[in-house]
């Protein structure tokens, strides 16, 4: 049938011919045009949305953005990488100082800041009932620390504390030691002694912890309970709860019991 006078017309949409495509270990995209799907096939994927954490974070270089997804293989945190990188979320360039390269979001890339945050206030709200013991990782508690410290609160020197954990899942096959370094301009955590005199020791139980860190117990009623013990002078015992920010989510407002239901 003919269109109607004034009516549409059939538009022809003038499409880009086949083109090679790096992908994810193989995914096939959905076979769909809506905008959902399409974004969907960069995001989705397993282990991009919490590359993008990484990145939304402030973590810039290969090393520090595989300490935060460490049972993500380097080979495929690569592949990922430069993935993004051909999507247009990612820009990478070589180092100031040093060797490698770092990694930057692009405007493109920055509009999933928002969609990260909203991510993990879903998941503090709704999602927390599905973790499991497995799920905790001292390491991985340890970096979000280090990124989360009121740097404006710490002495006028640099402090060491030493963590040291109890009732780590035998998945964490590492010792569950780390060494925080304190200071103003700059804070750091390391997996082996770093030689420096340590201020105080946390000899944490690391559910109590990650509880304390998620805001669903103050650290302080946790250092009371002797769930976390920290041990040094007075003083720097007394400020150490103030050092900790708590995790960006810690604030999320929680549902009430059964409101999911």
């Amino acid at each position: 049938m003919a269109p109607a006078a004034g009516g549409l017309k059939a538009q022809k949409m003038d499409l880009p011919g086949p083109r090679a495509v790096r992908t994810f270990d193989g995914m096939k995209g959905y076979g769909q045009f809506c905008p959902v799907a399409k974004a969907a096939e960069i995001f989705a994927e397993r282990w991009t949305p919490l590359v993008l954490r990484e990145l939304v974070c402030g973590s810039h270089r290969f090393s520090h953005l595989h300490r935060g997804v460490p049972l993500m293989s380097r080979t495929l945190l690569a592949q990922r990488l430069a993935q993004l990188e051909d999507a247009g979320i990612v820009r990478s360039a070589a180092r100031t100082k040093g060797r490698g390269r770092e990694y930057f979001l692009t405007p493109a890339g920055e509009e999933f800041r928002p969609v990260i945050e909203r991510l993990g206030e879903w998941g503090q709200r709704w999602a927390r009932s599905h973790v499991s013991a497995d799920d905790l990782d001292p390491g991985l508690l340890m970096w979000d620390i280090r990124r989360r410290v009121n740097t404006d609160r710490l002495p006028d020197r640099r402090v060491v504390v030493q963590f040291d954990f109890r009732a780590v899942p035998k998945t964490f096959r590492r010792p569950a030691t780390f060494w925080l370094i304190l200071e103003h301009r700059d804070v750091d955590v390391c997996l082996k002694d770093p030689g420096f005199e340590i201020d105080l020791v946390v000899n944490a139980d690391l559910v109590a912890l990650t509880k304390a860190w998620l805001g669903d117990v103050r650290l302080a009623d946790a250092m009371r309970s002797g769930l976390v013990r920290v041990e040094g002078p007075t003083a720097l015992v007394r400020a150490f709860p103030d050092w900790l920010a708590l995790s960006g989510f810690a604030d999320v407002e929680r549902p009430r019991v059964g409101a999911a239901r």
